[in-house]
C-alpha cells in the first residue's frame, strides 16, 4: 500500500517512536478533525489494519500503534497461555501503558480524544475492551472485531454515554463463541452496543468495513 498518495501528507510512511509505542501517524490533507486508535491482531504489527482504517474513515486521522510483546514474526498486545488465555498481568500493564500512550498521542498531535474511535481486531480488539474497562472515560466509541472476554476479574466500570460496536465472525472457530459474553459484560456496565454478525471466519474483510463506516456516522448518545 502507497501511504504517500495525494490524499496523505508525505510523513505517512514514517514509523515514530517518540511515544511509549511504536506507532504510523496518518493524516489525509482535509482531515475531518475525527480520529482512530487502530489496533492490530497477533503476529503482525500496525500496518496490517492501516487499509481497513482508510476504507472506514478516509479523513480521519490514523493513529496505528505497534504491539510490544513479539509473536512468531510479528508483534501482539499482551503474553497469552492459550488461544483463549491470558497473562493477567501482562494484560493489566499493556493496557495501562497503551492508555497513557493514546494521550500523550493525542497532546501530541493535537487530537480530540473526544472524537476518537479506538478500532481493534482480534488481540487488538481485546486490548480495546480491557481499555474500556479497566480506564473507564478514555474511550467514547470503541469498534471490536472477533474480541472476546480476556480478564478475569473485570471490574464494575461505568460506561455510560460509550457507544460499542462488536462485529463477530459467523465461522470464527476462535472467539465466535465468545463475543456474546463480551457482549453481556459491556451492556451490564452502561454501553451502548450495536452486536453484528458476518459471514465470515476470524479474518476482517470489506464486510466489516461497511458496518464500522455504517455505525461511525450514526450520532453520538447525549451523555
Amino acid at each position: 500500500m502507497d501511504m504517500s498518495t495525494s490524499e496523505y501528507s508525505g510523513e505517512n510512511s514514517i514509523l515514530r517512536r517518540d511515544l511509549a509505542f511504536a506507532y504510523r501517524l496518518l493524516k489525509p490533507v482535509n482531515a475531518s478533525g475525527e480520529c482512530l486508535f487502530v489496533l492490530h491482531g497477533s503476529g503482525v504489527d500496525e500496518t496490517t489494519m492501516l487499509p481497513l482504517a482508510m476504507q472506514i474513515a478516509p479523513r480521519a486521522v490514523i493513529v496505528a500503534a505497534r504491539g510490544r510483546v513479539p509473536q512468531e514474526d510479528g508483534f501482539r498486545w499482551f503474553e497469552r497461555i492459550t488461544p483463549t488465555s491470558f497473562e493477567q498481568a501482562s494484560i493489566r500493564d499493556e493496557t495501562a501503558a497503551y492508555a497513557e500512550f493514546a494521550a500523550d498521542a493525542a497532546k501530541h498531535h493535537g487530537l480530540d480524544l473526544r472524537r476518537a474511535t479506538f478500532l481493534g481486531y482480534s488481540n487488538g480488539a481485546n486490548v480495546v475492551s480491557t481499555l474500556l474497562l479497566l480506564h473507564p472515560g478514555l474511550v467514547r466509541r470503541a469498534a471490536m472485531l472477533r474480541a472476546m472476554p480476556v480478564l478475569d476479574n473485570p471490574p464494575m466500570a461505568d460506561l455510560g454515554g460509550t457507544r460499542v460496536l462488536i462485529i463477530a465472525g459467523a465461522a470464527d472457530q476462535t472467539y465466535g463463541l465468545y463475543a456474546p459474553a463480551l457482549v453481556t459484560l459491556l451492556s451490564q456496565r452502561g454501553a451502548e452496543i450495536d452486536a453484528r454478525i458476518v459471514a465470515s471466519g476470524h479474518e476482517f474483510g470489506d464486510a466489516d468495513a461497511a458496518i464500522v463506516r455504517q455505525w461511525l456516522t450514526d450520532p453520538m448518545p447525549v451523555a
